[in-house]
């Protein structure tokens, strides 16, 4: 009987593996097909990093202790894996437009697994993104050693996770990919200053102190200047929390948002 049982569980997660690796695979797929979202990955770094953080390194970062560009590059890294992750899931979507949400939903495997699928799938064009800025930073003449870029790939399964999570709230909700689009772009855009991605945020307060608390982003961020800065002299003036803060919070905003827009996303599938 026990192994009957064992058998049963080891077949029940390679199904779900397998789910997560076929969801993943179609979405790369796509993405390769797809040659504008790929030209809209390299873009967006061009765009905000190269026009404004270019124009803050060149009229407004003379006070500062650390060196912003560094700081700016860090911040946009992460920002592109949050925000090019959250704005492919868009993508679930037109997937039930095309009633392909249906025949995923209607076979014998968690919710979860396909929208962690999805997620990763997601993830490759953020890559792309993270390469895109890399070759930005270059050309602004800002680089990051080895060791350091290593440390940051190492973390950004998480950083993608959090922001598909937190896309998934939006996408439960919208049953157009157009209003999506629009809304996780409004939604995502705004973390990039609130946040930190480019401002260092260390003496906001008020309403703009309490939006930048609830934001997954910016612990994302926190957490990825505190691992590339740790030593240096400049990390109290860069890093906001404690390293175990910052993951304690991404762990539970992220749980939230997946278990919240799985749910929400489950049931609008369920009701058409």
């Amino acid at each position: 009987m026990g192994v009957l049982i064992m058998e049963r569980k080891n077949s029940r997660v390679f199904r779900e593996l397998n789910t997560i690796l076929t969801v993943t695979a179609r979405d790369v797929t796509l993405l390769f097909k797809s040659p504008g979202s790929l030209i809209t990955s390299l873009a967006m770094p061009l765009m905000m990093m190269g026009m404004i953080g270019g124009n803050l390194m060149q009229n407004m970062t003379g006070g500062l202790n650390f060196d912003f560009g560094s700081f700016m590059l860090v911040g946009m890294l992460v920002a592109m894996l949050f925000m090019t992750v959250s704005m492919n899931m868009t993508s679930l979507v037109e997937d039930r437009e095309t009633d392909f949400n249906q025949e995923m939903l209607v076979s014998p495997v968690s919710r979860y697994s396909i929208v962690v699928g999805k997620i990763l799938g997601a993830s490759f064009g953020a890559l792309v993104g993270m390469v895109g800025t890399l070759i930005v930073g270059l050309m602004m003449g800002i680089t990051l050693s080895a060791g350091k870029l290593l440390l940051i790939l190492a973390l950004s399964p998480l950083f993608c996770l959090s922001g598909g999570a937190m896309a998934m709230i939006i996408i439960g909700v919208i049953k157009s990919r157009r209003t999506a689009n629009m809304a996780v772009m409004l939604f995502a855009m705004p973390q990039m200053f609130l946040s930190g991605a480019i401002i260092p945020i260390n003496h906001s307060d008020g309403v703009l102190m309490v939006l930048s608390r609830f934001m997954p982003m910016t612990y994302c961020l926190d957490l990825a200047r505190a691992v590339v800065n740790t030593g240096s002299p400049e990390y109290d003036s860069i890093v906001m929390f404690n390293p175990m803060i910052n993951l304690a919070a991404i762990a539970i905003l992220t749980i939230v948002c997946l278990i919240a827009g799985t749910y929400f996303f489950a049931r609008s599938e369920k009701n058409r």
